[in-house]
């Protein structure tokens, strides 16, 4: 089963599903293809990250314990108030809780860097992401392709 390294707020991301990664969105594309071995779509990763939280659990069971829960509830809390556009301070303040709780600050023992399994074979459902979306959808709802060239 192949490995691969992520940061600590990247694995949160997924199994919190609060934007914690500082980089973004990429981050969650990155994970979660890497997990299940597909090239998703935007609206396939909802379903792929329920599919993928458990195993990132067992495998690091710490992201799922209380002291965590607390922690990330602190870090969300602070950033509530932080506007949206303003990146580099939320940037700085969740790499700032990063070092704290990678330290041990939080009273949970993680490092910065988790070495991420691949999904076992046979968890994840690969769907063809435009019947995905057409199940997403309903029948009453037209799926407009445009072509952009």
């Amino acid at each position: 089963m192949k490995k691969k390294l992520y940061h600590v707020a990247d694995v949160l991301t997924i199994t919190t599903r609060y934007l914690l990664s500082p980089r973004g969105v990429p981050a969650i594309y990155d994970i979660l293809n890497f997990m299940s071995g597909d090239d998703l779509f935007t609206h396939q990763l909802p379903r792929v990250a329920k599919e993928c939280t458990p195993y990132l659990l067992e495998q690091f069971p710490q992201l799922d314990s209380p002291e965590m829960k607390t922690a990330v509830a602190e870090l969300v809390a602070a950033l509530v108030p932080v506007p949206s556009e303003n990146d580099a301070e939320i940037n700085k303040m969740i790499l700032d809780w990063t070092a704290k709780l990678t330290s041990g600050q939080f009273g949970i023992e993680v490092s910065e860097m988790l070495e991420v399994q691949q999904l076992p074979a046979g968890v994840h459902q690969a769907k063809n992401p435009l019947s995905e979306l057409a199940e997403m959808l309903g029948p009453k709802k037209p799926i407009v392709v445009v072509d952009a060239g």
